[in-house]
């Protein structure tokens, strides 16, 4: 399961047309309800949904602008299981609220993670069955080339932030390959544990953090020796992680508790939780760095948290199956 919620600041429908161009804007891939989910962050309310039209889109990416919005359209089953095979990604424009075009992958895919390599211009995409991650141009909207994975069921892709190496959480296999972007190949493939999920990059580069599914504990790996470094002990399974501005503190969702926790990366210990709405799956840590969005999968809910002081600012209604997060706009 994914939550998807993309940010940027936009207006409230009483606002001006005007405003509404300004952006920016949450949004929020609501994998239950078919549809994406747009937010005015400021007011903590949702002010238009996009029917997706087809079978679900778990994550979502936005271009550099905030205008262009992508969702990968996956299937109707869970990695692994028996189901439809997408093969396809939607492109949403924000301002009019339209599908304004489709990718097409041309065959089934069951295309998940979508990326924007902001410093290359270049849109990448997890296509699972392929055992690879595509590549696509935002300007034509047409296929550019593949990454192989060496591996199946690559679900989750981060990538550092020069845009030359990637790294994937390859579900059933429990491993992360680690990309050479530019090179189009393989590095290494790490193993982690009989089961990975999703998975982040800290804001250095220097480590990458995937969630055991089996225990509770958090991979830390090496970007540099791409090799686990260490195991941090979470309360419960983790799933969903994302760093604060400065690399001090990660937080990383725990769902079969319903909390965050927040993991002090001087110690490498959990420092303390956060409770939230139930299921939390993916975390949005918004530029200013100060504050932190958590998608609520089972609540239908995006739960805004002050990085500040620790607590909840707010509670967001969105839609059936909250899951993907992105950030779009200034």
């Amino acid at each position: 399961m994914c939550l998807f919620v993309l940010l940027v600041y936009a207006p409230a429908q009483s606002r001006s047309q005007s405003s509404l161009n300004a952006g920016p804007f949450l949004l929020v891939a609501n994998q239950g309800g078919r549809d994406l989910s747009i937010i005015d962050p400021s007011s903590a309310k949702q002010i238009a949904v996009v029917e997706e039209k087809d079978v679900t889109g778990h994550e979502v990416a936005a271009s550099p602008d905030g205008r262009t919005v992508y969702v990968p359209i996956y299937g109707n089953s869970g990695v692994g299981l028996p189901g439809t095979n997408g093969n396809h990604m939607l492109v949403i424009d924000v301002v009019s609220r339209k599908i304004i075009g489709d990718v097409n992958f041309g065959h089934g895919v069951r295309p998940h993670c979508v990326v924007y390599d902001r410093a290359n211009n270049l849109i990448f995409v997890t296509t699972e069955l392929d055992n690879a991650v595509t590549i696509v141009d935002p300007r034509s909207l047409a296929v550019a080339g593949k990454i192989p994975t060496s591996q199946p069921q690559s679900h989750m892709l981060a990538i550092s932030h020069d845009g030359s190496r990637g790294y994937t959480a390859n579900v059933g296999p429990g491993t992360v390959s680690v990309l050479d972007m530019k090179g189009r190949k393989t590095l290494a493939v790490i193993p982690i544990s009989p089961t990975v999920q999703r998975i982040s990059i800290s804001p250095d580069d220097q480590l990458v953090f995937t969630s055991d599914q089996t225990k509770p504990q958090l991979a830390v790996i090496d970007t540099h020796a791409n090799k686990l470094k260490t195991w941090v002990p979470l309360p419960a399974a983790g799933y969903g992680t994302a760093s604060t501005r400065d690399g001090r503190w990660l937080l990383v969702a725990i769902p079969s508790i319903n909390k965050v926790a927040v993991v002090d990366m001087r110690s490498l210990k959990v420092s303390r939780t956060i409770d939230t709405p139930r299921s939390p799956q993916e975390i949005l840590v918004r530029p200013d760095g100060l504050v932190a969005y958590v998608s609520c999968n089972r609540d239908k809910q995006v739960v805004a948290i002050d990085l500040t002081q620790w607590r909840i600012q707010s509670l967001i209604d969105a839609g059936a199956g909250a899951d993907g997060l992105a950030w779009a706009g200034n």
